[in-house]
């Protein structure tokens, strides 16, 4: 590697290569000023003759181990690129182009849709007047992710997996009506494999 590297605003006509991480909306423009030397970093969008590279993870500005972190390559990206992210940690695989929407569409369900839910889940707690002590729902998130990396579909607990259909009423019953059908469709999505 060797070369620096830099941050620069999106008026900037850097010299050498270009990693583009902008809305989708604008890669199309700017992957044109840098022609054959740029690659771009959305995990969905295609451009015919850009690479990419997007890294499977949630940034939040703070540098972090990334060791292990799967890169989809989409193209032959220039290899200063690729090699900067393997030296991060970062594993590269091959996305086919066809592909690179359904790969975005389950990493938003899994990144962006589960927050969510983790989120509307302490607000409708909150609202309800039940504060969690300590790490509140944030623990069994954790150790409901951490079962399922060890034992697959064999680690999910709860009604659903036990096929409890009392509690499922039950439990369904007590929520909001605008997430009575999100609590029985995603538990039925979830329920393993007999």
């Amino acid at each position: 590697m060797g070369q620096a590297a830099a941050l620069e605003s999106h008026e900037a006509q850097p010299a050498g290569l270009v990693l583009l991480a902008l809305p989708d909306s604008a890669i199309q423009e700017y992957s044109a000023k840098f022609p054959g030397r740029c690659a771009h970093m959305s995990g969905s969008l295609h451009i015919e003759g850009v690479p990419s590279l997007h890294p499977l993870t949630s940034f939040d500005g703070a540098a972090r181990g990334w060791h292990g972190t799967p890169l989809a390559v989409t193209g032959t990206p220039p290899k200063a690129i690729l090699e900067a992210f393997v030296a991060l940690g970062f594993v590269p695989f091959d996305l086919p182009a066809a592909q690179k929407p359904l790969y975005h569409a389950c990493a938003v369900m899994a990144s962006g849709h589960a927050a969510a839910l983790l989120l509307a889940a302490g607000e409708i707690l909150k609202g309800a007047g039940i504060e969690l002590p300590a790490k509140g729902l944030m623990g069994l998130a954790e150790t409901t992710l951490d079962n399922i990396a060890k034992h697959g579909s064999a680690g999910l607990t709860g009604p659903f997996a036990r096929g409890d259909a009392e509690t499922i009423q039950r439990d369904c019953a007590a929520l909001p009506e605008e997430w009575r059908d999100v609590f029985l469709g995603l538990g039925k999505m979830g329920k393993p494999a007999s």
